[in-house]
């Protein structure tokens, strides 16, 4: 297989300034509903890239829990790698890829930890495995193997035994991205795609159009 040779027309929709909502998460809101009527795989699913205070860049996939005016609030491991990254330098990126809509959302901003209230209500409506999970794995660090994991699993399954809601881990809750910068992509023929991006200026958004 040459990769130099796979290609995708797109074509599906267009986009411009004059169609997109003033408000850019009013905006997000109306393709996140789109993309959740088309009943594509894991909607919410997004790219989280953080930088360490050295410079070094990260991305993993993490799924999008609540989003608003207020902020993007995703949840994790305070401890993992993401966690001690946006500790030391509070600025993310955030990429939702809809490739089925032929659309891209990018979005920029800088992070805060949210309440531990809402983290315990959250944590706490998972399924209970999720909550042992969240006990057991010591995210990011290096392991012995899948045994060793298990083990820790039994541990906490034992300790929190007839317990249904596990009580909220020291060490995990959410954080929130709070956006000042998104980017609107659709899919164009020629690779002419248009590209919305709003600024953040003061308590208005600034709407242009960016070159493919």
């Amino acid at each position: 297989m040459n990769l130099a040779e796979l290609r995708k027309h797109y074509a599906l929709e267009s986009l411009s300034e004059t169609d997109v909502r003033p408000d850019p998460v009013a905006q997000f809101a109306f393709w996140f509903e789109e993309a959740l009527s088309s009943q594509i795989a894991e909607p919410n699913a997004m790219t989280l890239a953080t930088a360490s205070p050295e410079g070094r860049p990260g991305a993993r996939t993490v799924l999008l829990k609540d989003y608003g005016n207020q902020g993007f609030t995703f949840f994790t491991n305070y401890d993992s790698q993401k966690g001690e990254d946006l500790a030391a330098n509070p600025r993310a990126a955030l990429l939702f890829t809809w490739l089925d809509l032929q659309r891209q959302i990018r979005i920029e901003g800088r992070v805060e930890k949210i309440e531990t209230e809402v983290s315990l209500a959250y944590f706490q409506s998972r399924p209970r495995e999720s909550q042992i999970g969240a006990w057991a794995s010591p995210q990011s660090q290096v392991i012995a193997g899948r045994e060793a994991l298990q083990k820790l699993e039994h541990e906490v399954e034992v300790k929190f035994s007839g317990i249904e809601k596990l009580p909220l881990p020291p060490n995990w809750g959410g954080f929130q991205v709070i956006p000042q910068v998104f980017e609107f992509w659709q899919g164009r023929m020629s690779r002419l795609h248009d590209r919305i991006q709003y600024t953040l200026i003061g308590e208005d958004w600034s709407i242009e159009r960016l070159a493919p």
